[in-house]
């Protein structure tokens, strides 16, 4: 049940865009609703990503943070027992239409996990394995994609000489850098990531911070984390979830500073969660 709490529907959700307007969004989920087996995890979600900008979810664990990013590339089709209701819409089309090819899908919005999962292979072939599935063959063109790949995710210059050693070895922080890499070398136009710094020390995790920065002006980039600084620190705008249902989306300087909503302000000054 991917460990996220029933709700129960019953009132409408509150509009927790209020005013905001995306201007030019890269994902629109509309009305979006989401069932494991009997129990609803997402509670007609409405919110807008925003193309090359940063959108962090945030709220206590088993609010549908994980769930809601999982849908936004069909992950939860891997799940048994899921039932959706809604759209997720991405250029110009749903998502859920029967006609989408969901790997093309998956080559064009990728995922990073919470724990880095290289495979047990060189750091060559993690970041070739995504380029060689989609057909690229020629040695010239996979060597310029992984350097190209290992540069985007500031790694190139502390692996280049070892890049046929295997991914194992490096640290954790090198380790989820890499599966940034990796994602990033199929040249998605969306990154969606999982809790990414869990796992890390708070020096691997400034890293990565400083790295979805960089990679914000080319990728639109949606993060799930439970750190509340994180969130504050690298988003452009933060969406409050709990139970379930989408609480308040906004900019982040005003969710941070002056929330409309009481649950907002009592989750971030950690009142509860």
């Amino acid at each position: 049940m991917s460990g996220e709490t029933a709700v129960a529907r019953g009132a409408p959700p509150p509009n927790p865009a209020g005013e905001l307007v995306i201007e030019k969004p890269s994902l629109r989920v509309q009305e979006l609703s989401l069932w494991y087996g009997a129990s609803l995890a997402l509670d007609r979600i409405s919110l807008d990503i925003a193309e090359r900008r940063i959108t962090a979810f945030i709220g206590p664990s088993g609010c549908g943070k994980s769930t809601l990013l999982r849908s936004l590339n069909r992950m939860n089709d891997l799940v048994d027992g899921v039932r959706i209701e809604g759209e997720v819409r991405f250029a110009g089309r749903s998502i859920f239409d029967p006609a989408v090819d969901v790997n093309a899908l998956r080559k064009r919005i990728g995922m990073v996990f919470q724990r880095s999962n290289p495979f047990p292979k060189s750091i060559y072939e993690n970041v070739a394995y995504g380029p060689r599935v989609h057909g690229v063959r020629g040695r010239a063109a996979l060597d310029e994609i992984v350097e190209s790949g290992l540069r985007a995710a500031a790694l190139w210059e502390e692996v280049k000489d070892r890049l046929h050693e295997s991914a194992l070895q490096l640290s954790g922080g090198q380790q989820q850098r890499l599966c940034i890499a990796r994602a990033l070398a199929v040249e998605p136009e969306v990154v969606l990531l999982d809790e990414p710094c869990s796992a890390l020390d708070p020096s691997a995790t400034a890293r990565i911070e400083e790295l979805l920065l960089e990679l914000r002006s080319s990728y639109t980039i949606a993060i799930v984390t439970h750190n509340m600084q994180q969130a504050a620190r690298v988003s452009d705008y933060t969406a409050f979830l709990y139970l379930g249902q989408l609480i308040e989306f906004g900019e982040t300087s005003a969710i941070f500073v002056k929330p409309r909503e009481q649950r907002t302000q009592d989750y971030i000054t950690g009142r509860f969660g």
